[in-house]
């Protein structure tokens, strides 16, 4: 049986022209066109005046991390020291948590907290006297241990921190804050919850995610020791979405040995590198220093040789590597290490590799990466969420030229969007909306980047499809295509401009199948 979507808005995404109606047949796009449709027996979807488009592609997130959350303390909302420690404490009491179990919580922002500072192993003991506690900024590049914390992970003065990580000290004793492959590293080592438990979470995190239109998601850093989850879920035929999967470099063939397969709305992609902090954390790896410092200027995680030698791996293996850059100091490092295993493997043109945020990246190196094939994913909301704290932190100057859309349009760069869930919500629409309005929460307007709606809406559909080479099957409404469709309420095209995030998701179709219908 075919299926006919029609009394509602088609764009296809080729161009903003609407089309009448849509058929598909067996999770594949058959045709789309103007007028009546051919005569046939079909199943109607009637869209009501709404407007189908396709799905949306998440071009970089954590999907694990997504799952994990809904098992942790959510401290998004937090304004203070207190509203952490009363949160932790309704925590453990709601979830029965025992003396000595471990407790996780995520998300606080120490930028948005009254006391403007991060806190310490010291308020946490008193927030979580009983149990050791691991606290995870909402950047996920940092976070606080507290004492019994520290204990179980055997960290004392005389520990080193790994390489491109970094302990935190308050006079000459450390106070339980860890930054970057530190604080990676020992949450690593936090026990986690059962196969279930998780499985239960994932199912969460996919119902997310198709919510917000979304019908491919990614697991940006998959680490070995997500490899027993991801085994499960394919498995247990539980996924519905495609996930597409980048393995930690410093154990990417342990995980091929695992993962390698081409599984059903599952495949590793490539590999995944690190090479500076978060510009809201102040580790961001800049060119210049940051305001009101006199040299501090971030730092790098990673030494070129390590960066080169993850480039030619994966030339050697023919897969994508994604890295990590926030700061413009990051972005040339990856460009120079490019430039050079490029001389030595010339298909690295060739492998679309992805500068991950490439918040900072200059007009430039722009250049630079074109001429490489490199596709920069730009954390755009960043503009909204933390455009206060970059104006603050590196002024307006610098602040106004983040996540440069409108530099990439110009030079013919096919550019993405991404949220870093759960960073922020995957929410697609809001990522359109703030890299067509370029406002940050206080108001102040970083019109310099913007763009129009349908290049927007191209960075996470065409654009997107194009960033994981898969154009041929996804990215546009066109026979042959996917059945991969967002349907909305509203036009995102016809809508004012500073309305687009009143736009509400209706349905979401994956391969033919609905993944999601509003209630």
């Amino acid at each position: 049986m075919k299926r006919l979507y029609q009394n509602g808005n088609i764009i296809t995404m080729k161009s903003p022209e609407k089309f009448h109606y849509l058929i598909a047949e067996n999770g594949i796009i058959a045709q789309v066109g103007n007028g009546e449709p051919p005569a046939g027996e079909y199943e109607i979807i009637d869209l009501k005046g709404m407007t189908a488009m396709p799905a949306f592609i998440d071009c970089h997130s954590h999907f694990a991390a997504v799952a994990d959350r809904t098992l942790q303390c959510r401290l998004d909302k937090a304004a203070s020291f207190e509203d952490i420690e009363c949160q932790i404490k309704d925590f453990i009491r709601s979830n029965a948590i025992k003396p000595g179990e471990w407790v996780r919580a995520t998300g606080y922002d120490h930028n948005r907290l009254r006391e403007e500072v991060h806190p310490d192993r010291y308020f946490l003991d008193k927030a979580c006297p009983d149990n050791p506690l691991a606290v995870a900024h909402v950047s996920g590049h940092m976070g606080v241990f507290n004492s019994l914390a520290l204990e179980r992970l055997g960290v004392n003065e005389e520990t080193l921190p790994p390489q491109g990580g970094k302990f935190g000290f308050t006079d000459g004793r450390l106070n339980g804050y860890m930054e970057e492959s530190a604080f990676v590293e020992y949450l690593k080592k936090v026990p986690m919850g059962s196969i279930e438990e998780y499985m239960q979470a994932f199912e969460k995190a996919q119902d997310k995610y198709a919510a917000f239109g979304i019908t491919t998601v990614q697991e940006g850093m998959l680490t070995k020791e997500l490899c027993p989850l991801y085994e499960e879920l394919i498995r247990s035929g539980l996924l519905r979405v495609d996930v597409e999967g980048y393995a930690d470099y410093n154990h990417a063939d342990e995980i091929y040995n695992r993962l390698g397969g081409d599984f059903k709305h599952f495949r590793l992609r490539g590999i995944k590198i690190f090479l500076d902090g978060s510009p809201q954390g102040k580790t961001a790896f800049m060119l210049q220093p940051y305001e009101g410092e006199k040299e501090y200027r971030g730092y790098p995680t990673m030494k070129d040789n390590e960066v080169i030698g993850a480039m030619e791996y994966a030339a050697l293996h023919k897969i994508q590597l994604l890295a990590h850059c926030n700061g413009d100091g990051a972005a040339e490092q990856f460009l120079n290490c490019a430039e050079k295993a490029a001389e030595r493997f010339p298909i690295i043109r060739n492998l679309r590799f992805v500068m991950i945020h490439a918040q900072f990246v200059t007009p430039s190196q722009l250049d630079r990466a074109k001429h490489l094939g490199i596709i920069p994913s730009f954390f755009t909301a960043h503009s909204y969420y933390w455009g206060d704290t970059h104006i603050k932190n590196l002024g307006f100057e610098r602040a106004s030229r983040m996540s440069p859309a409108k530099s990439a349009l110009e030079r013919g760069i096919p550019f993405t969007f991404h949220q870093d869930s759960p960073v922020i919500e995957p929410d697609m629409i809001e990522s359109v909306w703030c890299a067509t309005q370029r406002i940050t929460k206080s108001g102040v307007q970083l019109e310099r980047e913007k763009i129009s709606v349908f290049e927007a809406l191209k960075a996470i559909t065409v654009n997107a499809a194009y960033q994981y080479g898969e154009e041929s099957r996804k990215g546009t409404l066109e026979k042959g295509k996917n059945e991969d469709i967002v349907i909305m309420d509203k036009n995102p095209l016809e809508q004012e401009v500073s309305r687009l995030d009143a736009i509400k998701i209706a349905a979401t179709v994956k391969s033919g199948e609905f993944v999601y219908c509003a209630e």
